[in-house]
């Protein structure tokens, strides 16, 4: 599990095809590499991949078909820039919100604008997705933890301040870029109970104690 909170940027460095899936190299001085081993869980843009190898100043990771299929991680080129985060661990605070790591789907990036020093973002997501974004919901656009601003059928928008946009990717971002997409934990669990006969759960009872 994840938090969302991007701990740093990494770097591609190399992108080896093996077989039909991918071996990539991440490069970054941002993280304690020593205290890391072979088999930890780091996130790359969203995505929860396996560390298979450390080296001073990053890791090896294997992707599969499967992920370079649903994920932007086929669309990387070496130098392109990463957000990191590795995995929960006892104790660790929980900064942003619950994340899997386990990417639902591609979004787009349709408009940016700036306001004042943050800038505002609107991302289009594929509409079976839609029903899990809600204003003032959580949502993860690759990798980190961000709050819903506003919601128009597929389409939400996003405040980015400096902070956000100096230590991740986002700041780079330009119209029509791809981004890995992870909807809210919660929706999916409360949408499995609104569809199930076992709990009791209805639009009413949530809508009674304030939840819709």
């Amino acid at each position: 599990m994840f938090t969302g909170i991007i701990k740093t940027k990494g770097a591609i460095g190399s992108i080896e095809k093996r077989g039909g899936d991918v071996r990539l190299r991440v490069t970054t001085t941002g993280l304690p590499w020593a205290d890391y081993a072979v088999g930890d869980s780091i996130s790359v843009n969203g995505v929860c991949l396996t560390a298979v190898h450390l080296h001073d100043n990053g890791f090896d990771t294997d992707v599969s078909v499967e992920t370079l299929d649903v994920t932007t991680l086929s669309n990387l080129a070496v130098g392109d820039a990463v957000n990191l985060e590795p995995a929960l661990r006892v104790g660790d605070a929980l900064g942003g919100h619950l994340v899997s790591g386990h990417v639902d789907g591609i979004g787009t990036l349709l408009a940016r604008a700036d306001d004042a020093r943050s800038v505002r973002m609107t991302f289009e997501v594929p509409g079976e997705l839609a029903r899990y974004v809600a204003r003032k919901g959580s949502i993860c656009v690759d990798g980190v933890s961000l709050t819903i601003n506003e919601v128009s059928g597929n389409t939400f928008g996003l405040n980015i301040i400096p902070h956000t946009a100096e230590v991740t990717t986002m700041g780079l971002y330009e119209v029509g870029a791809a981004v890995n997409i992870e909807v809210d934990l919660l929706a999916r669990y409360i949408e499995r109970m609104l569809g199930s006969d076992a709990g009791g759960l209805s639009i009413d009872f949530l809508k009674e104690h304030g939840y819709a």
